[in-house]
């Protein structure tokens, strides 16, 4: 059972679903693995890592880096990037979905290597250049290289780089200033909408009473009605397991030509997502029936976390669960560990009996 614990703590956090690590936790190895590169669908190139997303857009007049992953990573990346053939000097433009370390970690050194001018929200900036998240969490974030903002993109604005033309669509809620991109490919003989989706999920983002991001609901309930209007052929996340991007790599090289072509993918993850939001929410705005229990609570959960030192493992669970069920009932959205379910649910059955247990 702890090793089961430790393992999907680790799946968790890798997914993006649960809060980001404290300082103390050791981060997920997938965010580190190495992955070999690959195209997705015409100009667009994934150089990240098994657990975390760069993407590589290429234009006839340099390319756009969307996400460094994290600080330790940025050898990595800049090996993949020179692996698809492009030179790192031809790396003009930087640009991240949101201010987490976990994508913007490495951009610090990516922009020192390549001397590219990097482009953010306005809302994102102030974490972006000092280094850390802005707004309150049940985590400690890890911090980050702060990173210099050259210039800040607008909701809709779009950046032309040559041939290649990025809209910029904020989506906050995750972070206040989280951007989801969209951009255009020919595939085939194909015009192929591609859509470079930011998180939209709660994370351990504090919902209620959240003094520095005051107001964090109505925009994860803006961001859901935003995208709800959209449509995307193909969904590409900060975190490739959110729709199985290395997985439709693989059914690719398989045979399946169109594997990454996924039109009922976005309003998927939406309705899904936005409805755990809810869920959330509808908790974090539930009073205590009394102080008692308030404080016999707040005392579990603090003897939990002692215990255990993963914060992200229970709300990471249930997210995890949410995905599955997601996978298990479309069938556009494949499911890697068939066994997921049946294991998440064994893991929560276990830890709500840890929080029932008398208090000694």
């Amino acid at each position: 059972m702890r090793a089961l614990h430790a393992w999907l703590g680790a799946v968790a956090l890798a997914a993006g679903l649960g809060p980001a690590p404290p300082a103390s936790a050791a981060v997920p190895p997938e965010w580190s693995a190495p992955v070999k590169p690959f195209r997705i669908a015409g100009n667009v190139y994934y150089v990240g890592t098994r657990g975390l997303a760069a993407y590589l857009i290429v234009s006839n007049q340099g390319a756009i880096l969307l996400d460094g992953t994290t600080v330790e990573n940025a050898p990595l990346i800049e090996r993949n990037i020179e692996a698809v053939g492009v030179p790192l000097h031809d790396v003009k433009r930087l640009i991240c979905d949101h201010a987490h370390h976990d994508h913007v970690g490495a951009l610090a050194q990516i922009k020192q290597d390549t001397g590219a001018q990097f482009l953010a929200s306005a809302a994102d900036t102030w974490a972006l250049e000092h280094g850390h998240v802005r707004g309150d969490t049940d985590y400690r974030p890890l911090p980050f290289a702060p990173i210099t903002v050259d210039r800040v993109v607008l909701d809709g604005e779009a950046i032309q780089l040559g041939d290649v033309t990025l809209i910029a669509h904020l989506t906050p809620g995750h972070t206040p200033g989280c951007t989801s991109w969209s951009t255009t490919v020919q595939e085939q003989g194909r015009t192929l909408n591609v859509l470079f989706l930011c998180s939209i999920t709660v994370a351990g983002n504090v919902l209620v009473g959240n003094r520095a991001y005051p107001k964090i609901a109505s925009d994860y309930r803006a961001t859901f009605r935003k995208l709800s209007a959209m449509k995307a052929d193909i969904v590409l996340p900060s975190h490739p397991e959110i729709a199985a991007v290395l997985e439709r790599q693989v059914r690719r090289e398989a045979g399946e030509t169109d594997a990454f072509i996924d039109p009922q993918a976005l309003p998927t993850l939406v309705a899904h997502f936005s409805a755990a939001f809810e869920t959330a929410l509808a908790a974090a705005r539930r009073p205590p029936t009394s102080r008692s229990d308030l404080n016999a609570s707040r005392y579990r959960f603090a003897l939990f976390r002692n215990r255990h030192r993963e914060d992200a493992v229970f709300s990471g669970c249930i997210d995890l669960f949410t995905i599955h069920r997601i996978r298990k009932n479309e069938s556009s959205i494949e499911m890697p560990h068939p066994a997921l379910g049946a294991r998440v649910l064994r893991l929560l059955t276990w830890l709500s009996e840890v929080r029932s247990r008398p208090l000694t």
